[in-house]
Parts: structure tokens; sequence; C-alpha cells
């Protein structure tokens, strides 16, 4: 049994992207809007296209977060479309990120010494 379970992929002509409604199994509370992003591009194989995620919510007294995801072939044509706020999240949760792992980094240094 796969962890992502599609419930629907259409390809939206009018906007030129790929409209993606995903349930992640087992992972209730627990999944980050990034990991969503790294396991929808694994799963279609969406290497090099631009994928957003719009919406990740959780289900009462389930273990199952239903995703939606915005698949463009280039961000350009995503900036044009969507909400300039969605970016400076996806900006922020990345920064904090890479601050966490030169932390992580540094504590190995100082416990190495």
């Amino acid at each position: 049994m796969s962890i992502i379970t599609t419930l629907s992929d259409e390809n939206n002509s009018f906007l030129s992207r790929r409209e993606i409604i995903c349930d992640f199994q087992g992972l209730g509370g627990k999944l980050k809007k990034l990991e969503a992003v790294e396991m929808i591009t694994k799963k279609f194989k969406l290497g090099e296209k631009f994928v957003i995620p719009i919406k990740l919510q959780n289900h009462t007294g389930q273990s199952k977060t239903t995703g939606i995801f915005y698949v463009y072939d280039d961000e350009t044509l995503a900036k044009k479309h969507l909400t300039p706020v969605i970016f400076t999240r996806l900006d922020r949760a990345k920064t904090s990120d890479e601050k966490k792992e030169e932390v992580k980094a540094d504590e190995k240094e100082k416990k190495e010494e």
C-alpha cells in the first residue's frame, strides 16, 4: 500500500498547469508542505517542473492529509497566476529549514571538538 493516493489529476489547459489532489495516509498533522512537494515530485516524476503546494488539509479523527498541488512548467507563469503570498510563505519555509540544518551542523562540529 502506498502512502500517496491520487484523488484527481487534471490538466488545466486554460491556465497551463496540472492540478493534483492527493491523500497522504498515516501522516496526519506531521506533513510539511516542502516534504509533500518532494513526495509528489518523486511519485509523478516531475523533475524540472515547478510544484506549488496550495493546501494541506488534515481530517479530524483520521490520520490522513489531503493536499492540493499545482504543477507549472516554469516559475514565471506560476507567479503571474498565483498570489505573491504563496511564494513568500514557501521562501520563509525554505529559509527556516536551511537555518535549522546550519544549526545542526554547527552543533555536530562543536561536539567533535
